[in-house]
């Protein structure tokens, strides 16, 4: 059936309503519906968290009777299978809805098109691929592990105009202004857990947790840290749960650590180092969508050059700091320009006095 204007406009109210469960819906996608019938919006509904209802059932329970002959605008594939709810394309087709829209398919392999098989073999009519690239960017993540086993991993970084993001002695609080540091609690908030390494917790001593953003929750603090270095009294071990991924075994420094509440992880590399592809791996099992990283210039190196980022948030300020201080990335030395890490610009923008640039490798 030809997509009119109006299901365009029915669809962008779906993926407003998905966006709703940015913060909260992890692990599972962010997903909106909502089902019309003569036109006119008779039930709306997100997925607001793991263990409730999904979007679908939330808008059927809202349109009630009137979800009979109605089209059924969804922002992801309904479901197919028990997981802690029932199918979702079972309520549809019980409802009695005759046309479902759905912006993509579920990258999940247990789903991934056996929802919209068991629409259409009801006779249902079903649409797919109205925005897309919309529903798909709201669940980059969730794709991301379902496609490859592990999160989307986001780098921020804030500098100076000459890519400085500390002085030589490791101080780096404030370069960037209040604007850009309450953008990327914004970012913090969306991830499942924030990754940072030892090098920024012996300098800086954060928290890492969500302040400028209200949310529901906290995101997962990840410490890099091969030699259990990070201090007992460390403000990143007070105030929800860490894990710490470190590169041999200290019983002692361990035991002490989880007496904090704090997990630790040994997952070695032949250089004596965290082996940073299986610690995504392993936050992918454990069902993480989005890691933000917020560290420094060596941990940033070795994420970039072992394959686990795939985003760049970097905000730059207007001030210089000059060759003495610290850089964004530790990187080997290149002998040509052929061998640069070329990037995809994604988004370029005005945040406060800084300047904001997403890009993407």
């Amino acid at each position: 059936m030809p997509r009119t204007n109006a299901d365009h406009e029915f669809m962008t109210r779906a993926l407003a309503l998905a966006e709703r469960g940015l913060y909260t819906s992890t692990p599972n996608p962010r997903v909106g519906c909502v089902v019309v019938k003569n036109g006119a919006v008779v039930g709306s509904g997100w997925h607001e968290a793991a263990g409730g209802p999904h979007a679908e059932v939330n808008a059927l329970r809202e349109a009630g009777a009137r979800a009979k002959g109605a089209t059924l605008y969804v922002t992801l594939e309904p479901c197919s299978h028990h997981g802690r709810t029932p199918p979702c394309a079972d309520a549809v087709i019980e409802a009695g809805v005759a046309r479902v829209v759905a912006a993509m398919q579920d990258p999940n392999p247990v789903v991934s098109g056996s929802g919209f098989e068991r629409l259409r073999g009801k006779g249902i009519d079903v649409a797919q691929g109205l925005m897309q690239d919309e529903a798909r960017e709201l669940n980059i993540g969730y794709a991301t592990r379902m496609a490859r086993g592990r999160p989307w991993v986001r780098m921020k970084v804030a500098s100076t105009l000459d890519g400085r993001t500390a002085l030589a002695n490791g101080r780096s609080q404030w370069i960037t202004g209040e604007a850009s540091r309450r953008d990327g609690h914004h970012f913090r908030a969306r991830a499942c857990a924030v990754l940072t390494g030892i090098g920024t917790v012996m300098d800086d001593d954060p928290e890492l947790n969500v302040r400028y953003v209200e949310t529901p929750r906290q995101p997962l603090k990840v410490l890099v840290d091969s030699n259990l270095q990070v201090p007992e009294g460390a403000r990143i071990l007070a105030g929800g749960p860490v894990l710490i991924a470190a590169a041999r075994e200290d019983k002692a420094k361990a035991d002490a650590l989880r007496a904090r509440g704090a997990e630790v992880l040994v997952l070695p590399n032949p250089h004596g180092k965290v082996e940073l592809p299986e610690l995504m791996r392993e936050l992918g099992r454990r069902g993480i969508n989005e890691v933000h990283v917020e560290a420094g210039t060596r941990l940033n190196g070795s994420l970039l050059r072992e394959g686990c980022v795939d985003e760049l948030l970097l905000y730059f300020a207007p001030s210089l700091i000059g060759d003495t201080g610290q850089g964004m990335f530790r990187l080997p030395e290149l002998t040509d320009l052929a061998q640069r890490i070329k990037l995809s610009i994604r988004d370029v923008s005005r945040i406060g006095e800084d300047i904001r640039i997403i890009a993407r490798l």
